[in-house]
């Protein structure tokens, strides 16, 4: 014979021999396989579920949520919390929404105040060290996403879109869990473009925000404690490039019958829309920026521009003017203009983005490149500090021969000069385009510092022969700043003052 128990969540189930208690079923999951995956890391099941645990108890190894004693001996139970985490997520480096709108948003800055922890180390020149690894995950070409998805506490997602394979963190366990599709889950591969994962305004529970797809854009679905996932379709159609949001607009293009469509609904009516692309490129597009009420995708080819509530503008480069897309991103002129750096063949130069059809963009030509973003710019090894075409600020000449490649911004209102973290590639006598190369063009660095750069310039790490180092992807999750890249085992991890 067994007892049912009932919580506000959750069905539960207690033998009446053992004393056991097990799941029966809880809201938002699916079926709970719990005599199989879910038994072997209950302690991570029950801080997904903010269920209790045994102090000194041996009647059962887990507790409906809300037990504060045993129901057997009357020993005190270990209350988890059970409301849904509030906390700000983190949905990869372009994918902050807390960011002011004079501040582009899709690009790689973030408001955490990661600083105020990471200027506390000792300066440079003293060389630092990560404080802790976490095992890479077993798919490492892979996004980030870590947020509560509306369970207790912060989870931890890895999706390697490539493979349309997701995996999920087991902090307690300390190891990675692929979650299996449910029958009838849409595909996740999404190889097309640049990837872009588009956080849940105010979750359900397991909701775990909308991703593009072999199949169109799906809503994703996590069940952390059967470790299954599901989709729901937002738009049945093949994604040429990835989502972005604009006022409460998600907008993405997409392939029609005849040629590109822009595709757009608005949250909070479900009001569609669509518009033709007839010129658009059917792949090969970056990461969706928003700046000045309006979403860019950038491309070899040119720039499309859209406004919500008008017509979508395709403008290709000028003549033999071509981007630098892997130099970092658009940045920002003090008149609030956005500018993308290239090449025409003879110098590099700025190119005024969103200038219209109706007039010829503006173009700044510079001495030398610049990697950056957001006037989170660096030519060489120094900082450029006022417009993004002005000579670089010297500060430590022994940093001439080095290249810095930064990979985040931390933007904070109260500094007068952008802080972040950056690489820098010592004895870089090469070309920025050869330390950025990939497949037969990847360069061996041989040596590569992680630094912060801000108030106080901290060196946080060294790597030997990093190649690719675009693919290097910071992340920021239980209360520390990580760096990932594929080639590594594992991720190295600084600790954060105080929790985000």
């Amino acid at each position: 014979m067994a007892y049912r128990w009932e919580t506000p969540a959750s069905i539960w189930q207690e033998d009446e021999t053992s004393g056991e208690f097990a799941l029966l079923a809880s809201e938002g999951l699916g079926p709970v396989d719990w005599h199989g995956r879910a038994r072997q890391r209950l302690p991570d099941v029950a801080h997904v579920l903010g269920a209790s645990l045994p102090l000194d108890c041996r009647c059962s190894p887990i507790y409906p949520e809300g037990f504060a004693y045993c129901p057997r001996c009357g020993r005190p139970l270990l209350r988890l919390g059970g409301a849904a985490a509030r906390a700000r997520g983190w949905w990869g480096p372009g994918g902050d929404d807390m960011l002011p709108r004079h501040v582009p948003h899709g690009l790689p800055v973030t408001s955490t105040p990661l600083g105020d922890s990471l200027e506390e180390r000792p300066a440079a020149p003293t060389p630092g060290r990560c404080d802790l690894t976490m095992p890479a995950p077993p798919n490492a070409c892979s996004v980030f996403a870590a947020a509560g998805f509306g369970f207790p506490g912060e989870r931890l997602l890895a999706l390697a879109h490539t493979r349309g394979v997701l995996q999920y963190w087991d902090p307690l366990g300390g190891s990675w869990h692929v979650l299996t599709p449910e029958a009838g889950a849409a595909s996740l591969v999404f190889t097309a473009s640049s990837h872009a994962w588009i956080p849940a305004q105010d979750p359900r529970r397991g909701e775990a925000g909308v991703v593009p797809g072999l199949d169109g854009l799906q809503r994703l679905w996590i069940d952390p404690v059967s470790e299954t996932y599901r989709t729901e379709s937002v738009l049945a159609a093949p994604i040429v490039a990835a989502p972005g949001l604009m006022r409460r607009h998600l907008a993405c293009l997409a392939g029609g019958i005849d040629a590109v469509r822009l595709w757009s609904m608005r949250l909070d009516l479900d009001e569609v829309q669509e518009y033709a692309c007839p010129d658009a490129p059917a792949a090969g597009w970056s990461h969706p920026l928003g700046y000045d009420g309006r979403l860019f995708w950038l491309h070899a080819q040119g720039q499309l521009t859209w406004r919500p509530g008008e017509a979508p503008q395709f403008s290709p480069w000028p003549l033999r003017w071509q981007p630098r897309l892997e130099f970092g991103g658009p940045t920002q002129s003090r008149d609030g203009r956005l500018w993308q750096i290239g090449h025409d063949g003879q110098g590099y130069s700025y190119l005024e983005l969103g200038a219209g059809s109706d007039h010829l963009p503006a173009r700044m030509a510079i001495d030398g490149a610049r990697l950056g973003f957001a006037n989170f710019l660096f030519r060489r090894g120094h900082p450029v500090l006022d417009e993004p075409w002005s000579n670089e600020h010297v500060e430590d000449p022994h940093h001439d021969d080095t290249l810095v490649l930064p990979l985040l911004r931390s933007f904070n209102n109260n500094r007068s000069q952008p802080s972040g973290l950056v690489l820098r590639f010592h004895k870089a006598n090469f070309r920025a385009e050869e330390a950025l190369g990939a497949g037969e063009n990847a360069r061996i660095i041989p040596r590569t510092t992680v630094e912060w750069i801000g108030r106080r310039n901290v060196i946080l790490d060294e790597i030997a022969r990093l190649s690719r180092p675009l693919e290097c992807v910071p992340v920021v999750a239980g209360g520390c700043l990580w760096l990932h890249h594929p080639d590594w085992n594992q991720m190295r991890g600084w600790r954060l003052d105080e929790p985000l």
